[in-house]
């Protein structure tokens, strides 16, 4: 909570005079002006009076030593794109003299809407007051909310300053996500999902690395022959968690995409990635998130965190995400083969033939692969979705399927969840067309 109480200098308040203010001044020196041209006493005294009036409320303005504290909550501090947030501004008086008249305003993006502003009547000694406001923006990103103004003013109008305070919030408006179907995915039968999620210490009886006895060891895990090569009861270790392990590639270069603003191919790119990530990590997998830069967000749903936490680093980091100005996706490549085991989603632009060829190799370092390529050029305008696809596309989507990916064409006006139930591992998704709706 930020306070407001410095004292105002003279300058400042004369510079706070409002436009009755100025006039009352204005129209008060040239009465008195006049008064002394023509010898006219009692217009003197009028001018004088007019002159004061302001002068005097500036003043009063100025030794005023108001002790104020604002705070501000945001609820929630990380919102979806196209979703409300709510912003709450609390006004403290810490002082022991009532205010006056108060205006208060806070600073926003205008992305995120108009600029709240809201009249306060006299707060109380020890008294607060509690007003709200709502945001919301279609562009993901991070914005900042504040500093706080506050507008102080006399009881005629005649004066009006500001005093601003130092705190400000961080609101993170992150990509929309979709809730998908659970769907058996390429290489859970391999070891790499849900389906092998415990496993012990080593795989074989005699390899097993045996410890001492405590009290309150289960007796069945005894470990018989240990104990009579050392002489004492000795028990199998616990079994050791082998968590999935996945990463979801999401392109970024300009060039491989289509399109502006909310409607552009990129920000659906982002959305998908967004969606496929919270919903391996839900799933118990340890999601990593990796773009064509080679930058790599360290892995979701390790240690202590929980699955919110998890979801919301993630989140987190594709609210800022930008285009790339690469050509093309080796630095992927190369983080992938440093450590590209487990599920692969990739979420595709535009590629090349080379490019094609060569995601098609790293097929083999993974323990499944799922590819979501775009055809941008229906986000550009350039063709309808009742036209055939790309021949280009066509020959990237069969390169991948050979080199074992599981590829899901994108076109405009496909429903992601939709799509995603057509990489279930038992299913043929190469008549996908006819089952993906609108």
């Amino acid at each position: 909570m930020a306070r407001s109480d410095s004292p105002i200098g003279l300058r400042a308040g004369l510079r706070g005079l409002t436009t009755r203010g100025r006039s009352f001044l204005a129209a008060g020196l040239t009465a008195a002006g006049c008064a002394y041209v023509f010898g006219q006493d009692a217009l003197f005294q009028v001018g004088v009076l007019l002159a004061a009036l302001p002068l005097a409320s500036a003043l009063l303005l100025m030794r005023t030593r108001y002790r104020v504290a604002g705070g501000r909550r945001l609820t929630p501090h990380r919102a979806a794109a196209g979703q409300e947030a709510r912003v709450h501004l609390r006004l403290d008086n810490v002082s022991r003299v009532p205010t006056g008249l108060l205006l208060l305003e806070d600073r926003v993006p205008y992305v995120l809407g108009p600029r709240p502003r809201f009249v306060l009547d006299r707060i109380e000694p020890r008294g607060f007051r509690e007003v709200s406001y709502r945001v919301r923006s279609d562009l993901r990103g991070r914005y900042q909310l504040g500093p706080l103004q506050l507008r102080l003013s006399d009881p005629f109008g005649m004066c009006e300053l500001t005093r601003s305070f130092s705190a400000s919030d961080l609101l993170t408006v992150v990509p929309q996500t979709q809730s998908l179907p659970p769907v058996k995915l390429p290489g859970e039968w391999a070891g790499q999902g849900d389906s092998n999620m415990h496993t012990l210490a080593l795989a074989g009886d005699d390899d097993v690395i045996p410890r001492e006895y405590r009290h309150g060891d289960d007796l069945r895990r005894v470990h018989w022959k240990s104990t009579a090569r050392y002489g004492e009861l000795m028990v199998r270790r616990e079994e050791q968690p082998l968590k999935a392990r996945a990463t979801v590639l999401l392109d970024t270069r300009e060039t491989a995409h289509r399109g502006s603003g909310p409607a552009s191919s990129f920000e659906w790119a982002v959305s998908c990635a967004a969606s496929v990530g919270v919903h391996l990590i839900e799933r118990g997998y340890q999601t990593r998130l990796l773009t064509d830069t080679g930058v790599s967000v360290p892995e979701a749903g390790t240690g202590t965190s929980t699955v919110a936490e998890s979801a919301g680093l993630l989140l987190d980091t594709l609210a800022v995400v930008e285009h790339s100005d690469g050509g093309g996706l080796a630095r992927a490549e190369e983080a992938l083969r440093l450590g590209g085991e487990g599920l692969l989603v990739a979420v595709l632009g535009t590629l090349d033939e080379e490019q094609a060829v060569r995601l098609g190799r790293l097929r083999r370092r993974t323990g499944g692969a799922v590819a979501l390529l775009l055809d941008t050029a229906g986000w550009a305008g350039l063709r309808i979705m009742s036209e055939s696809a790309d021949p280009v596309l066509e020959q990237n989507v069969r390169r991948l399927r050979e080199a074992g990916w599981t590829v899901l064409p994108v076109r405009v006006g496909d429903a992601l969840p939709a799509l995603w139930r057509l990489a279930d591992a038992t299913h043929n998704s190469a008549a996908y067309r006819d089952e993906v709706g609108p």
